[in-house]
């Protein structure tokens, strides 16, 4: 062990985990200035890419999504309503300001809970 890390963690690639922040809880920043107020989510890794993409859903059935390419992260942030998001095997209930993001190369699903659901979705290819 070098540094306090083990060898096999500088060698592996790191998995993807299903991470949930709900509103209120991550680190933030704060300005002295004004009233504002910024939290990290999730940082970009490097050599990554991400694509954003705005969500309505109206309140049915879930909406189930076929596993993305091989190492595609999925984040999602709860704007207006509440949600069920998540991998089909692992899912959460949301509301607005919580985030999540998991394996996007796994299946996952979005059910709207209330209607006029919307959301923001990020999805990150390495």
């Amino acid at each position: 062990m070098v540094l306090d890390i083990p060898f096999s963690r500088l060698i592996e690639s790191p998995s993807p985990k299903t991470k949930v922040i709900r509103y209120g809880e991550g680190e933030s920043v704060f300005s002295k200035c004004k009233d504002y107020q910024a939290t990290l989510l999730s940082s970009c890794p490097a050599n990554v890419s991400r694509d954003i993409y705005w969500i309505e859903v109206s309140r049915g059935e879930p909406f189930y999504s076929k596993p993305h390419n091989s190492g595609v992260i999925e984040h999602v942030i709860i704007t207006k309503g509440r949600a069920r998001v998540g991998l089909k095997s692992d899912s959460y209930v949301l509301s607005e300001g919580d985030y999540i993001t998991y394996p996007g190369d796994l299946p996952h699903m979005f059910e709207a809970l209330q209607e006029g659901t919307c959301a923001m979705l990020i999805s990150e290819h390495r």
